[in-house]
């Protein structure tokens, strides 16, 4: 059992003993840190906003961080079952002080996690982050009394605004695609993603046939939107006759799509076709991260646009984002960022704007996924012990590999002519992922087998 204190948020398995998974006096220690993280930022009374996934345990470490809120002296809007851009749009719309996400994303089951917001609705930098595990550590705070209790402002359904606001962008073509009532099969393996996919494809028009949308927290199959797990909506897209399938991940933040043949878009190519969608009316700069397709930057390049890598993680692609005034951004695992409406991934936004690509194109989802450069990825992980010194391992194999062109800023990334691999430590588990991309598939998955390989020897794993 695991808790892991990272850029993305306080995450670990529920249950077992305190400091070593994500108890309720390890949940209240946390929350108090971030409150007065916040109080060193702001003079005034706060207001957070509070959401969650389905998580079976969601109820029970939201009501925990509520009640903690409540005593620090903050006040809360708590925006109930949300999805994490959906949350992030509460705290923007509520002009908030922050917010706290309650979700483990794509881990199993047994996890969960406080996801930590700032004022724009964005996830806390690397420095900020390590400001509130500093507090975490100083056991020195006195909680307010009596009067200076926090107060829940709302409890209420923030879904409807954030499905409201995504469809009052100007690039979604909300009539257009109304007009096409494309047929859709989502896939939202039982969270929150089931409620709000159905409802914003129904609001375009779209006829739903609905897969694990039930948000029980009782996960249908692996959460992670990878091929392996997504067999059966597969088989439902060919029975019914679908234009599109629409996968998501339990908080809603990443977006698979699925041909009408059943075959898989390939969640590195949800980013590459709403950048091209974007491009094609504007042109701009784009961002990824070090992990994700050369397609965006072909993509990018082909518009007149110039493409950048960032580290992996959201708030890194977002902060490169801002530097280089991408228009669009994100990452290969199907987390589309758009600015004009907020810096977070929106699986809801790219549901929109993908739709209404594809009726601009005038084609199918397979006829789309033709038209962009073939590259083929691999992505795999291997689980490490503490003993194991990760940087070192990582040092071992730029060293070795020192003639070719490597990069750094985020584990080890090495590209070849015809293809890459990026090995890196994991953020949310303890785990070294490699992640490789090339021509064909097997060339893919001989690289990827060639570092696992590579990396158990050196590390006798």
């Amino acid at each position: 059992m695991t808790l892991i204190k990272s850029i993305s948020g306080i995450r670990g398995t529920i249950g077992g003993e305190q400091g070593e998974n994500l108890t309720p006096l390890d949940i209240v220690k946390f929350t108090t840190a971030y409150v007065r993280f916040l109080k060193e930022k702001h003079s005034k009374r706060l207001t957070i906003v509070l959401g969650r996934d389905a998580r079976l345990s969601g109820d029970m470490v939201s009501d925990i961080i509520e009640g903690t809120l409540l005593g620090c002296g903050a006040d809360v809007i708590n925006v109930g079952m949300c999805t994490t851009p959906g949350t992030e749009m509460a705290v923007i719309t509520y002009k908030a002080d922050g917010g706290i996400i309650v979700t483990a994303s794509h881990n199993p089951k047994q996890w969960n996690a406080l996801k930590l917001l700032n004022s724009e609705g964005e996830f806390l930098s690397d420095a900020e982050g390590k400001r509130v595990l500093a507090l975490a550590d100083d056991a020195a705070y006195s909680y307010p009394e009596i009067d200076a209790i926090g107060r829940v402002l709302s409890r209420e359904d923030f879904n409807p605004t954030h499905i409201k606001q995504v469809l009052s962008l100007d690039m979604v073509d909300v009539e257009a695609v109304r007009l096409r009532h494309f047929k859709v099969v989502v896939d939202a393996v039982n969270s929150i993603g089931g409620v709000v996919i159905p409802q914003l494809l129904r609001e375009l028009g779209c006829d739903v046939v609905e897969l694990n949308c039930e948000p029980n927290g009782e996960f249908a199959h692996n959460p992670e939107p990878l091929p392996q797990h997504l067999t059966e909506i597969s088989d439902l897209i060919r029975r019914e006759g679908a234009d599109l399938g629409v996968v998501v991940d339990p908080d809603v933040d990443r977006l698979a799509l699925v041909c009408e043949t059943g075959e898989m878009f390939g969640e590195e190519y949800t980013l590459v076709a709403v950048a091209d969608y974007i491009l094609s009316h504007k042109v701009g700069n784009t961002v990824s991260n070090l992990s994700s397709s050369r397609a965006l930057r072909d993509v990018t390049e082909s518009h007149g646009g110039r493409y950048s890598a960032s580290a992996v993680g959201e708030v890194n692609v977002v902060t490169m984002m801002k530097q280089t005034g991408a228009v669009i951004g994100g990452e290969g695992n199907g987390g589309v960022i758009y600015p004009e409406l907020h810096y977070g991934r929106d699986a809801l936004v790219g549901v929109a704007l993908f739709l209404s690509h594809l009726v601009a194109k005038g084609c199918t989802v397979s006829e789309l996924r033709a038209t962009y450069p073939s590259y083929f990825a691999s992505k795999n992980k291997i689980e490490v012990t503490p003993a194991i010194d990760v940087d070192k391992l990582l040092l071992e194999i730029k060293s070795r590999y020192s003639a070719e062109n490597v990069n750094d800023i985020d584990g080890v990334k090495i590209d070849f002519a015809e293809s890459w691999v990026h090995l890196r430590k994991s953020n949310t588990e303890p785990i070294i992922r490699i992640y490789t991309e090339a021509k064909s598939q097997a060339e893919a998955d001989a690289l990827a087998e060639r570092f696992i390989a590579e990396l158990k020897a050196i590390s006798h794993l």
